[in-house]
């Protein structure tokens, strides 16, 4: 048997979360068509008969302009020390950038064994994966074109990571899927719904605070007490919009999804609290669990 961890690295918006969910068969990771959806490391395991792949999704790699961002993109390169291989995920549907391949040079240039998923190949014209393919391949990179969305060439891309992974036992037992709590899992949906409604900077300026996450009596629901953090008066206005009626639509989105990860009902409550520029905060950062 082979077993290892690989982390999957690359741009914001590359589609890395996406592709781990589908490689594991759950939603580990939440996403959205924005950058920087994924702010923490986050665990996916896929296990066979004849191999376990512990996939480490990591924060898309975004200008740092603040403090949390700056520890984003910490928290990605801690991610590819000691790893059996590195997975480089480069959405390149509208050509390659000198990011892209100034990022590239730096993971290969780590000599850890790296596999670069050119993503997204579903809305790439044929014309531009053959470009592209031809000049990826003067890197030196293995390079694997994939469509996580149409579930184009998965199986290759996990039978060349497999081949890069030592032979050893299982890391986790058979039925782990993440290292991720369901506690830590119900703030990123909420987490996820505000990005998917709301337009520009305020996703971005908001973090979740469980204050309750219980089942209740008779075990049949959840109870779920949350705080949405924003960073400015107005920005919270417009979380809660005209007469509730914002915060009441993207809670009940959040409460469809966390029912169906739960597999109960949820009784959710969710408050708009106000702490001034907390992305640039080192002490509010660790309150809201963000130092690491």
């Amino acid at each position: 048997m082979k077993s290892g961890f690989v982390a999957v690295v690359g741009r914001a918006n590359a589609g890395k979360s996406t592709l781990v969910n589908v490689l594991v068969g759950e939603k580990v990771a939440i996403v959205s068509p924005k950058p920087q959806t994924t702010r923490d490391r986050i665990l996916g395991v896929l296990t066979t008969e004849d191999y376990q792949i512990a996939f480490i999704d990591t924060p898309g790699i975004y200008k740092a302009d603040n403090l949390l961002n700056s520890v984003m993109q910490k928290t990605t390169d801690d991610s590819c020390v000691d790893v059996d291989a590195v997975l480089f995920v480069l959405d390149a549907h509208e050509g390659i950038s000198d990011t892209d391949r100034t990022l590239l040079n730096k993971y290969l240039s780590l000599k850890i064994p790296t596999v670069l998923a050119l993503s997204k190949i579903d809305i790439m014209t044929e014309n531009l994966l053959i470009s592209e393919l031809n000049e990826l391949s003067q890197t030196g990179a293995e390079i694997v074109p994939v469509s996580a969305r149409k579930g184009k060439n998965l199986k290759e891309l996990l039978k060349v990571l497999v081949d890069k992974l030592p032979n050893g036992d299982k890391i986790f037992e058979q039925d782990i899927v993440s290292d991720r709590s369901e506690k830590f899992m119900i703030a990123e949906i909420m987490r996820e719904k505000i990005l998917l409604k709301f337009e520009k900077e305020i996703p971005h300026g908001v973090a979740i605070v469980i204050n309750k996450f219980s089942l209740m009596e008779g075990g049949n629901m959840y109870e779920v007490n949350l705080d949405i953090v924003c960073e400015k008066l107005n920005h919270k206005a417009i979380l809660i919009g005209k007469g509730g009626k914002a915060i009441k639509e993207v809670s009940s989105f959040a409460r469809a999804d966390m029912e169906k990860f739960l597999g109960k009902k949820v009784f959710l409550t969710t408050y708009v609290k106000v702490k001034d520029d907390w992305r640039n905060s080192q002490s509010l950062l660790k309150e809201l669990g963000y130092e690491n």
